[in-house]
């Protein structure tokens, strides 16, 4: 008897929301409690916090007022536990981080009908939302995120994750959350590089998409410096639209293909995090990275020397250290040798998202070293000049 192939396939819905908002634990701010009460309104839903302890000691008051917001909504919330966990991106780092929102999830008896609740920066909502979604094969999320990079690219995916083996994000998972919200409160008490850094995931998604936002940084590059935050809101709600924009109408929600465009100046920018240690932030070291690729796209062609120079000046403008931390020759291959393990994360052929223009990207399929060496020696020639 032949036994012919079984075959079955089947698709998924998902369905998740941003939402925006100020002071978010406020016991006359209903937003969180609607948003549990929309999953479960017949009874109490269980929750387990975990905060980053910077986020903690800037806002003294941000664990007494969970407390008091989850004890005046009784009827509707359950505050199990609440875990301080260090933050940046040692907490991606090592294992015992996982194994602690493991522990809390365990004996707290959160199950896929509770929810993990994160509220910190990227690195800690990446290892958490990767604890949660191996816990019980999946428990639901809800992202609280407190920078700017968090609130505008990174906690508004679908990705979660962990360093291994010397490699950024080598254990992962895709698993949206079940919603993200921003509280604008969180940003005033960054650090002026933390507010700064996330601007350079509003810079790649404007230039590879749409030349108009990216007019609009240009336009407030001092207003961005400076701290004033309606523009700063304004980068984070469009940068984090079109983040979430390309998820749903890219056709690729969870990467099974070979282009990563969202991954424009990240090649290099994850092998420099490496390289000093995880001394620089992730956005500083993707302001770097876009600034190298942008550098190669103008030598191989694709962009003018004018487009190039308006790229570096805004960067510069806004408060970016463009320059590239290699000292030696062994420094520059190493850095280089982050082409081939880009390559390696996303399997298949080599795709590098670099722009035609400012606002169009364009993917190449193979990177000359030799000119790229260039582009890192021009780069840190013009950032010694100025």
């Amino acid at each position: 008897m032949e036994l012919k192939p079984i075959k079955q396939s089947f698709s998924v819905q998902y369905e998740y929301q941003l939402h925006f908002t100020k002071d978010l634990f406020h016991v006359d701010n209903p937003l969180f409690v609607n948003i549990i009460k929309g999953y479960k309104d017949y009874e109490p839903v269980k929750l387990f916090f975990v905060v980053d302890k910077g986020v903690a000691d800037s806002h003294s008051n941000l664990l007494n007022n969970i407390s008091a917001y989850c004890s005046l909504y009784s009827g509707n919330l359950i505050c199990t536990d609440t875990l301080v966990i260090d933050g940046g991106e040692q907490s991606k780092n090592h294992a015992e981080y996982i194994d602690l929102v493991l522990k809390g999830i365990n004996e707290n008896a959160i199950c896929r009908h509770s929810f993990v609740v994160v509220i910190g920066g990227g690195a800690v909502i990446d290892m958490v939302g990767y604890a949660a979604a191996i816990a019980h094969r999946g428990v639901k999320l809800i992202r609280i995120p407190t920078t700017v990079l968090s609130q505008n690219d990174s906690a508004v995916g679908v990705k979660n994750s962990v360093n291994i083996f010397k490699k950024k994000n080598f254990l992962g998972t895709f698993a949206p959350p079940y919603a993200i919200i921003n509280d604008s409160d969180f940003l005033a008490t960054l650090e002026q590089r933390d507010w700064i850094a996330g601007i350079a995931e509003a810079i790649k998604v404007a230039l590879i998409k749409d030349e108009e936002f990216f007019g609009f940084i240009a336009k407030h590059a001092i207003d961005l410096k400076e701290r004033h935050l309606e523009p700063m809101l304004y980068v984070i709600y469009k940068c984090a639209e079109m983040h979430m924009q390309h998820i749903s109408q890219g056709g690729d929600p969870f990467e099974s293909g070979s282009s990563r465009p969202l991954d424009f100046g990240h090649w290099a920018a994850h092998k420099l995090e490496f390289m000093t240690n995880y001394e620089l932030r992730h956005g500083e070291a993707v302001a770097k990275g876009i600034a190298l690729d942008v550098t190669y796209a103008q030598l191989i062609g694709l962009i003018s020397e004018e487009e190039l120079r308006i790229i570096l000046d805004v960067m510069k403008e806004i408060g970016f250290d463009l320059s590239l931390p290699l000292h030696s020759e062994k420094e520059v291959d190493q850095l280089l040798a982050g082409i081939e393990e880009f390559r390696e994360h996303l399997g298949g052929r080599l795709t590098i998202t670099l722009i035609s223009g400012l606002g169009k990207k364009h993917d190449v399929h193979e990177i000359d070293r030799s000119i790229m060496k260039r582009s890192i020696e021009q780069l840190n020639h013009q950032m010694a000049l100025k």
